[in-house]
């Protein structure tokens, strides 16, 4: 585990004016993340009405991604992708339209894959652009609900107990643990590993929904309610707790 200061929050600063090659050099690959978090950024503002109204539809989305062929696997992890990098569009209609394609098990292969890229390009975007990439999806309410657990000497613990818990706010949590100290590569195993409840509970009813067992299916989207509501109810005490 990292010492107890090592995962507090920090400014992101600009880069000098070396000019030195190696630095030149260096900075290659955070041009390339600056012009295209820039695209990302800039389709989101254009195309925001009609990606939501996409990714809100799980009929939409499973005709779309099997329409692909054999690429189908593929495009469906880079939707998965693209629903956490655009953290304003919907994540549970595509992992149910990923397990009623794929079934339980390679459904839940999908998202994770694409979970594990989609929160590597969060973490870029946000050390490259720092609170102007968080600011562009949300507001400063959203921010600072989210204080206590970015700011907390216990970073990374919290984050992943957060993360285990359906319901949370897992998008501005990846968005805001880009500005902390932690490195890239725990961020990025934090956030896949904690996004497994979720992915499974969605991949596991709409799987047992495309096999025609509606009681499975039925019976497991009761629980996932359940176990979203208490995890809200979780969420809100450690919050309030964290915040004394």
């Amino acid at each position: 585990m990292m010492s107890p200061n090592e995962c507090t929050a920090t400014s992101v600063s600009p880069v000098g004016d070396n000019t030195d090659p190696r630095t030149v050099a260096s900075r290659k690959p955070m041009l390339a993340a600056m012009i295209v978090g820039a695209l990302i950024l800039a389709a989101t503002v254009v195309l925001g009405p009609s990606l939501w109204t996409f990714f809100s539809n799980g009929g939409a989305v499973r005709t779309w991604v099997d329409s692909q062929g054999v690429l189908a696997p593929a495009a469906m992890a880079a939707l998965v992708v693209a629903q956490i990098v655009v953290a304003i569009l919907p994540g549970e209609p595509v992992e149910l339209a990923a397990g009623y394609l794929f079934g339980f098990f390679e459904g839940t292969v999908i998202c994770l894959v694409g979970g594990l890229i989609g929160t590597l390009g969060v973490t870029v975007l946000v050390k490259v652009f720092g609170l102007r990439a968080v600011r562009t999806f949300f507001s400063e309410e959203q921010l600072a609900s989210i204080s206590w657990l970015r700011d907390s000497k216990r970073f990374e613990l919290i984050m992943l107990i957060v993360f285990l818990i359906p319901g949370t706010p897992k998008d501005v949590l990846t968005y805001a643990a880009g500005l902390t100290a932690c490195p890239w590569w725990r961020i990025a195993a934090i956030g896949t590993v904690g996004r497994i409840p979720s992915i499974v509970t969605s991949t596991l009813a709409a799987g047992f929904a495309s096999e025609g067992s509606w009681v499975a299916a039925g019976i497991t989207l009761i629980a996932t309610g359940i176990i979203v509501a208490g995890g809200a109810v979780a969420y809100r005490a450690l919050s309030q707790r964290a915040a004394r």
